[in-house]
């Protein structure tokens, strides 16, 4: 996990929408994807496949990860987004985000159609990789053998407002806690994705909530799928990327002390600091399993380009 890109805040962006496929190259979202789903209207969705290419192959996306989210294979229209928009700016593309997924068979056709496109266009086959969306009760079910069905699979996402009406949810606001609920009814759900995310060690990324303007309700639900150790979260709107950003990143303390720790561990088991299996940091004891526990936190802070405001000092003897 320590080594893959930060995804905190994944923007989502209407393909037929150009103006705003400009604005977003300069929000500080950690992801974009151009969204050929539900963001377009049917006779909207040859034209949006053409802009997409056109912002893809313009460039002045910086250091987001650019994503394209084509529409299921349920529909006539996958096959034409996927060759359209591979075909023509492949080299400019990082994932492609397939949603609805039921079975591991679904991306593993999006994954065969993507080497034949990648070999077809002079690309490196493997290149683009595969974002896997949940948005069904097939889907959790197969959750386990969908995150491994490719080795492209880079994420897996849940996808609440489908989801909710597969299992004929009852709620008022997609994603918040509903207050005839006397628990979190979304926990369940959200474990069994990151589950599948983290044998896999891959990432597992949080939906969206549709009440864009209520930063407050936002933070509350983002900190749920955070505390469980979610990477990050769409954002809908330009407000809510910053909450993101900074929910899904560690906060300086801990991210200065998960290095500590790896800094520590690694003294205390080398030859001068003794060959120790266990060692004390403050009043604090580490080994190999504070190591492990660094790591995440550390990796999450690197991803997000964080700096450390401490160093270790080894002890005197």
């Amino acid at each position: 996990m320590a080594e893959l890109r930060s995804r905190r805040s994944n923007l989502a962006v209407p393909g037929s929408n150009p103006r705003f496929l400009e604005k977003a190259k300069g929000l500080p979202a950690d992801q974009v994807f151009l969204d050929l789903e539900d963001a377009c209207a049917p006779l909207a969705k040859p034209g949006a496949r053409k802009n997409i290419v056109a912002a893809l192959n313009e460039g002045g996306w910086g250091d987001k990860i650019r994503t394209v989210r084509v529409n299921d294979w349920t529909t006539e229209w996958t096959f034409q987004d996927v060759i359209e928009v591979v075909g023509g700016a492949g080299a400019n593309l990082d994932a492609i985000m397939l949603p609805k997924v039921q079975d591991a068979g679904q991306v593993q056709a999006l994954d065969m159609l993507l080497t034949q496109i990648e070999k077809a266009n002079g690309l490196e086959v493997g290149k683009i990789g595969i974002e896997a969306q949940i948005e069904t009760a097939q889907g959790l079910i197969n959750v386990n053998q969908i995150a491994f069905a490719s080795p492209r699979i880079e994420t897996i996402i849940y996808g609440p407002a489908d989801f909710m009406a597969s299992i004929n949810m009852k709620s008022l606001v997609v994603g918040a806690l509903h207050p005839d609920y006397p628990g979190d009814p979304f926990h369940y759900i959200l474990m069994q994705i990151l589950m599948a995310a983290r044998a896999r060690g891959v990432q597992a990324i949080d939906g969206p909530f549709l009440q864009v303007r209520d930063v407050p309700a936002f933070e509350e639900v983002a900190k749920r799928s955070a505390m469980l150790g979610f990477d990050g979260k769409w954002v809908l709107h330009p407000g809510q990327i910053d909450a993101a950003n900074e929910i899904y990143a560690p906060s300086q303390e801990d991210y200065d002390h998960a290095e500590l720790i790896l800094d520590a561990y690694e003294w205390a088991t080398s030859e001068a600091g003794g060959k120790k299996g266990s060692a004390m940091l403050g009043d604090e004891m580490i080994d190999e399993a504070s190591r492990k526990m660094a790591l995440v936190i550390a990796g999450k802070g690197r991803a997000a380009a964080m700096s450390r405001t401490s160093s270790f000092t080894p002890p005197e003897d």
